[in-house]
């Protein structure tokens, strides 16, 4: 068994599954790498990326090129710091070491807090997707079943959690392959929708120029589009079990800017050439309508069945990341030591039952307001936006600290350095910045600055502060080995 930097228990791939109060490395190479990729393809590109047509047309695609090189740059930050110290929760036990335990603490709870915004965004989607088979059915009936699944996932092994992320991972990116194939194939044939408008790369062009609401549309697109990629920081989570982190995060974090020109670049571009931008209505998952409206036989069922997958996928996700960060909080003094207690199977299940529960609260917010999704999503990417800046600010402090102590430079290192860094905090900024001007996403900006100022006020009031102080953790960088294993 290896013990955390952070005062996390990892048992090694050996030992005895009835260990107590310790996570298990049972993660393989294969899962990490179908992670890395689950996490960036989700709700966010299947359903939320209408919010970003309607707002920038094709333009959107610029917002999905600047975010995607925001998420590149983050998880090198969080990559080039697993690697020295790879522990579960991993960023908010690295803003503790390098920034304090309030900074830790706030990024441990704010992703905490961006985890469950996600979950109740990607509970509205399922309701929706279900409602285009069963319009009848109840939206609880399907919340139900859905904590169901995601329950019975997360309460086993860790290895079941990996297994089902493999095949659902599987299911959306090899639709979204076949999508992409398919758009192309209706594109030279010369298909059109059922109102007579032909698909053609023109159509990119046609309606309102390429950037029809300007600069200032890419921008609020901006707000919208970083919500696409919100948990992907749980591949650094997820280092936490893996059996091998040395040898494949890298690979995993490598893969990132091809998947996001393959995943949002080029599947935003087939979408609008397909159909032009200003006939999709967000009623729908644009991939759905889109189809629907082509008439391709059988298409539509098939890519609901697809983004129905990719949402369950993405609550399953949450719930994983939640329930390792509180487990390595709790035992930092920044959460409740109740959440350090796993059953037999390593899993800290007292978090995972209070996910469930937020997907409860979802159930309601969505039978209060079934059109709530848009304000979830803006929540969501202030969340995102300051979990990120917490990841770079620790990343420039890290490197300031290892350069002091003369330790050996990271064999996997940020690129263009420090300037990697600031471009990824300009970035955080100027999302910030438009939310703040844009009126659409100024009460999301409210209700996070609101979350952060209770988060301040708990702090000093409920003796988080001095549990925290007494575990804090200082001194070198040491590296967390686990013995080598057979990975499949």
């Amino acid at each position: 068994m290896s013990t955390s930097p952070s005062g996390s228990h990892v048992a090694e791939p050996g030992a005895a599954t009835a260990d107590r109060g310790q996570l298990h490395r049972g993660l393989s190479q294969r899962h990490i790498m179908f992670i890395a990729l689950g996490t960036a393809v989700g709700t966010g590109l299947f359903y939320g990326s209408a919010g970003g047509i309607q707002a920038a047309g094709p333009g959107v695609i610029l917002s999905f090129l600047v975010a995607g090189a925001a998420v590149f740059l983050v998880m090198r930050a969080l990559g080039e710091m697993t690697l020295r110290e790879p522990v579960s929760g991993s960023f908010a036990a690295y803003a503790s070491r390098y920034l304090g335990p309030f900074a830790g603490y706030v990024t441990g709870w704010t992703f905490v807090f961006e985890l469950a915004v996600v979950i109740i965004a990607d509970t509205a989607a399922i309701t929706a997707y279900m409602a285009f088979w069963f319009p009848g059915v109840p939206a609880w009936a399907w919340v139900a079943a859905t904590i169901l699944v995601v329950g019975l996932i997360n309460f086993t092994h860790v290895g079941n959690f990996g297994e089902a992320e493999f095949w659902l991972t599987l299911v959306k990116v090899g639709a979204i392959v076949a999508m992409i194939f398919g758009g192309v194939i209706l594109l030279f044939t010369g298909a059109s929708t059922a109102d007579g408008t032909q698909a053609s790369l023109a159509n990119l062009v046609d309606h309102g120029g390429f950037l029809p609401h300007g600069i200032l549309g890419v921008l609020t697109a901006l707000t919208i589009v970083t919500f696409s990629f919100g948990g992907i920081e749980t591949l650094g989570v997820a280092a936490g079990e893996a059996k091998n982190p040395e040898k494949v995060l890298p690979k995993a974090i490598n893969t990132v800017p091809i998947r996001i020109l393959l995943f949002y670049v080029l599947t935003m571009a087939v979408i609008m050439a397909l159909v032009p931008w200003n006939q999709v209505d967000g009623k729908a998952s644009p991939f759905v309508q889109i189809f629907e409206g082509l008439g391709v036989p059988f298409a539509p069922h098939l890519l609901n069945f697809v983004v129905l997958t990719a949402a369950v996928s993405a609550i399953n996700a949450c719930i994983y990341a939640s329930g390792r960060l509180l487990y390595s909080m709790a035992h930092d003094g920044q959460a409740p030591r109740a959440f350090t207690h796993t059953n037999r199977g390593g899993v800290p299940w007292l978090s995972v039952a209070v996910m469930l529960g937020v997907m409860v609260l979802g159930a309601v917010l969505i039978t209060v307001d079934p059109n709530a999704f848009s304000l979830v999503a803006s929540v969501a990417s202030f969340a995102v936006v300051l979990t990120w800046a917490m990841i770079f600010l620790s990343h420039r402090a890290m490197r300031r600290r290892v350069a002091e102590q003369g330790a050996e430079p990271s064999p996997f290192p940020m690129p263009l350095g420090d300037v990697g860094t600031y471009l990824g905090l300009a970035f955080v900024a100027t999302v910030v910045i438009t939310m703040a001007t844009i009126p659409d996403s100024r009460q999301a900006l409210i209700i996070g600055l609101v979350w952060v100022a209770v988060l301040t006020l708990a702090w000093f009031v409920t003796g988080t502060r001095a549990s925290a102080a007494a575990h804090n953790r200082t001194g070198t960088l040491p590296v967390v080995r686990t013995r080598q294993s057979h990975e499949d």
